[in-house]
């Protein structure tokens, strides 16, 4: 332990302050430096305690959900860290029914006009081309956070991600690998979004996929940009991914599961290629007797049937349900952080 002049008790208005991102709209997780990554994980630390109780830090704050396609857990884990933080919530979450969208209402307008209502905007939007409007918009709206835009951001998954790798492997992110690993790496927003916050902490990724469905551009340039150590595999047998995550030493697999929705003509072809990415309990099993690791194995969910074994479940690798626990402080430390105490 190093001692500095503001050596301490936790004072969580202070820990608020050192974050420094009041006011900021969050669009890609690397929007944020390490330090103020660090500095979110902190407060999240601080604030878990409170995840099933009240501590009043947003006291007559207003969140807005907007939400253009369906949600659980992004949409409630917000919702319930708002109230947690003694603030308000109205919610759209069907807006080209229920809202002015129906009547053709752009979003630029209806976020202009959502503003005048709320301190801070949580927006799931199926088009990335959303992160142009809030170019355009810029100061002249509330901080809006990224709920997931289109095919290639979802910071705030990502955040509770590398939250749940933090707090779970107990190191450093620098001494940490991380496999992304699924049949459509071009469509996984979740994960991406994971590995750009990995790469922007210095840990490890692996990125597992099949041929002619990688990473994004976007996403790749970003990860060169930031001289990230990375990797990438494509076509592995789910016997070669097993092998590479006992030699590389990899402590946390993350699924981030079907991109192909129910409906699309492409869904049964991607379950198929899911049987070469569908992890056991018998074979991370194997992995534990040959390396003495208990890899973590999580998953963006919804899940399906086939895309991993459930016996996993009751195990001590099932991340994926321990990390819904995680993601209320998570959001807490994001809307305190963002709207500012």
């Amino acid at each position: 332990m190093t001692l500095t002049t503001d050596f301490g008790p936790r004072d969580i208005y202070k820990q608020v302050e050192r974050t420094g991102i009041k006011g900021r709209h969050l669009t890609f997780i690397d929007d944020l430096s390490r330090e103020e990554l660090t500095n979110l994980f902190l407060t999240a630390e601080m604030l878990e305690p409170f995840y099933r109780g009240r501590i009043p830090l947003l006291e007559g704050k207003v969140l807005c959900t907007q939400f253009f396609q369906p949600s659980t857990r992004t949409r409630f884990s917000h919702e319930t860290a708002m109230y947690r933080l003694g603030g308000n919530v109205i919610t759209e979450s069907n807006p080209l029914v229920s809202s002015s969208a129906a009547k053709g209402e752009s979003l630029y307008d209806a976020l202009r006009v959502t503003a005048q209502y709320a301190d801070v905007i949580v927006l799931r939007h199926p088009d990335d081309e959303v992160i142009k409007v809030i170019d355009a918009l810029g100061d002249k709206c509330v901080p809006i956070i990224s709920g997931g835009y289109g095919n290639v951001t979802h910071p705030t998954q990502g955040l509770l991600d590398m939250y749940t790798a933090y707090r779970a492997i107990g190191r450093p992110f620098t001494d940490m690998t991380v496999m992304i690993a699924t049949p459509d790496l071009s469509r996984a927003r979740s994960g991406q979004s994971f590995g750009l916050g990995l790469a922007r902490m210095g840990a490890k990724i692996i990125y597992s996929g099949t041929t002619g469905l990688g990473t994004p551009k976007v996403i790749k340039d970003k990860l060169d940009g930031m001289k990230a150590n990375y990797e990438e595999h494509f076509d592995l047998t789910i016997g070669q991914q097993e092998e590479l995550i006992a030699d590389k030493g990899i402590d946390f697999v993350y699924l981030p599961g079907c991109s192909v929705k129910k409906g699309d003509p492409g869904r049964e072809e991607f379950l198929k290629k899911m049987q070469e990415y569908y992890f056991t309990l018998e074979g991370l099993q194997k992995i534990e007797k040959k390396t003495g690791r208990t890899v973590g194995i999580s998953h963006s969910l919804p899940r399906n049937e086939g895309e991993f074994d459930f016996a996993i479940d009751e195990s001590a690798h099932q991340l994926y349900f321990k990390a819904i626990g995680f993601s209320v402080a998570l959001r807490m430390s994001l809307l305190a952080n963002i709207v500012g105490v």
